[in-house]
């Protein structure tokens, strides 16, 4: 445990994938072909608190929706490469562009095309129902599955290793 707080503590941007991460990985199509997906809201505020405690946040995915561009620009998302076939590549970009090593990013990630960032990471997490050979990669699995809370428990455990979750949890207590 001790190393994984460590891990955490180092962390100064988070990678979500969408699909199975931030989503259940079910995909949804209305009569007029719009793909439609559900995002769990206690995600959204984790990720929101994460921001907010100036870590960064950005998302790779290997699909683009419209529903998923709407949700991250609700979140106030802005490193966001989606329809990405080589997410090695988006990657390289985000640490050159924001002057990052490796070892200074999580990500989060559910299947086999995940892989190639989490075994480059300094903490690799992988959610709960994600893949078998992708959870002998992680770092850590979170107690939830994807679309279930799980982007919200990896943004506390790297709330909490930095130190910053009571004094972000206790700014919603409303003490005269």
């Amino acid at each position: 445990m001790r190393d994984l707080l460590d891990r955490a503590a180092a962390i100064r941007l988070v990678i979500f994938d969408v699909d199975g991460v931030l989503t259940d990985g079910r995909l949804y199509f209305a009569s007029g072909g719009d793909e439609l997906k559900a995002f769990h809201i206690r995600d959204g505020l984790g990720i929101r608190m994460l921001l907010d405690a100036g870590v960064g946040v950005a998302v790779i995915s290997g699909r683009r929706a419209a529903s998923v561009e709407r949700r991250l620009a609700d979140l106030g998302i802005v490193h966001a490469y989606l329809g990405v076939h080589d997410k090695r590549v988006a990657f390289a970009e985000l640490l050159a562009r924001l002057g990052l090593d490796a070892s200074q990013v999580a990500y989060v990630g559910d299947d086999l095309i995940d892989l190639p960032v989490m075994i480059q990471v300094g903490l690799a997490i992988a959610v709960q129902d994600a893949d078998a050979f992708v959870l002998q990669h992680a770092h850590w699995q979170t107690p939830s599955r994807g679309g279930h809370g799980a982007a919200r428990e990896v943004c506390e455990l790297v709330l909490e290793a930095r130190g910053q979750l009571t004094a972000l949890r206790e700014q919603y207590l409303c003490r005269p």
